[in-house]
């Protein structure tokens, strides 16, 4: 089974994956997928390059070209677990090389929402490279992340989790949703 998690920038995705990776359960960003790809080019780990690099390689490998760069890394998970996460994924064209990629496996897509003006303040609090400063390169990110369709893969989601509460409240949430997923599947 493989369990796309998909979710608006600082939605609370990673709460998720590390609920599963808790349970022994791999898993594989695509984010980190981008950034491995700028490092590979020779660029600096900024903001600016991890951008670039993401529409460059849509540009080269076409709109599901992130997902192109993971399927050989979920393959190999898949060799010695029964589950693996995706986090991250971004339209509907990554979902379905997934679909594509792994057709004896069951997807599951689970979206993560969190308001905005709260997704600004962990992003701004966790302070990764690229993260956004301001509320305009907040709101820039996120048109960004529309355009790459991400608003498709989340009203497509087979689960959505709501992240608009205290951090234990939504830590509760996530292992009873990792339990319910679990035990349907």
């Amino acid at each position: 089974m493989i369990i796309i998690v998909t979710g608006m920038p600082g939605s609370g995705k990673s709460r998720i994956v590390k609920e599963f990776e808790r349970r022994g359960f791999p898993s594989v960003s695509m984010g980190d997928v981008v950034r491995e790809e700028t490092a590979k080019r020779g660029l600096e780990l900024t903001k600016e390059n991890v951008a670039k690099v993401s529409i460059r390689l849509r540009q080269e490998l076409g709109q599901n070209a992130v997902a192109k760069l993971t399927v050989e890394k979920v393959r190999s998970l898949l060799e010695s677990s029964r589950v693996v996460v995706i986090d991250g994924v971004r339209s509907l064209d990554e979902v379905g090389t997934f679909r594509s990629a792994f057709p004896d496996e069951e997807i599951i897509i689970l979206a993560v929402h969190t308001p905005p003006h709260m997704r600004f303040d962990r992003l701004k609090a966790r302070g990764r490279h690229d993260d956004p400063r301001t509320w305009e390169d907040f709101e820039e990110r996120d048109w960004k992340e529309l355009k790459f369709g991400i608003g498709n893969v989340i009203a497509m989601a087979d689960h959505m989790i709501v992240n608009d509460c205290s951090r234990e409240e939504y830590e509760e949430r996530v292992r009873e949703l990792v339990d319910r997923i679990l035990a349907e599947h």
